[in-house]
């Protein structure tokens, strides 16, 4: 009998459609430090640590109080304008309940710092589905780098393998490949062209009502 595959997902994009109010926040919080980029560079840039991506728009501009005062400051401003539109993407719920019961290890393996995966697992009761969480606070490398996934993995007792990675951005897909991890693209962001250079890529879908989605219980 074939060993059932471990599924492994990032959160912002992934499993809430949240990233234009990332996008926003850190929009307005920096050009209002006066960084002036474009919507446009921002979601280029919206990635990795809080911290890492203000040194990349700031460089040497903040010390390491002002990088967490800043961070827990849009991360605040993003849940006050998110939380009236908390819900996951069509179809996760019953995809993951459904996974539970075929008996399929989860986690989630997110550059959010636990702040925010507490507010999206409780704001959308769905903690009892998973068996490990791996934020910001626990790992020193961001993607693409692996250490997300590679500690996802190892929490859970599985081998890289054979875990499943659900993802929405070409860094977060490129860190599964690091990983030596298969992928699922949700194309809530990204377009299918922008994932050209990656072979570790299993299929693309829209949200969790894709009935392929449902093939990968048995891998």
């Amino acid at each position: 009998m074939l060993k059932k595959p471990a599924f492994l997902f990032d959160l912002n994009g992934t499993m809430i459609n949240d990233m234009h109010y990332h996008i926003q926040s850190w929009h307005d919080i920096l050009n209002c430090l006066g960084a002036n980029i474009s919507m446009e560079q921002m979601k280029a840039e919206c990635y990795g640590k809080n911290e890492e991506l203000l040194e990349r728009m700031l460089p040497g501009r903040l010390s390491a109080d002002e990088k967490l005062k800043m961070s827990f400051e849009k991360e605040r401003a993003y849940q006050d304008a998110f939380r009236p539109e908390l819900k996951l993407i069509n179809g996760l719920h019953s995809f993951l309940k459904t996974a539970k019961e075929h008996h399929i290890r989860m986690a989630i393996g997110s550059a959010a710092i636990m702040f925010n995966i507490d507010f999206v697992l409780d704001g959308s009761n769905i903690r009892p589905f998973f068996d490990a969480l791996v934020s910001a606070d626990d790992v020193s490398f961001s993607k693409p780098h692996p250490e997300t996934y590679l500690s996802c993995a190892a929490l859970l007792g599985e081998d890289p393998a054979n875990c499943i990675v659900f993802e929405d951005s070409p860094k977060g897909i490129e860190s599964a490949a690091n990983a030596g991890m298969r992928a699922v693209v949700l194309t809530t962001m990204h377009t299918k062209d922008e994932f050209a250079q990656y072979d570790n890529i299993i299929c693309f879908a829209a949200d969790y009502t894709d009935k392929q989605l449902y093939t990968l219980f048995s891998e």
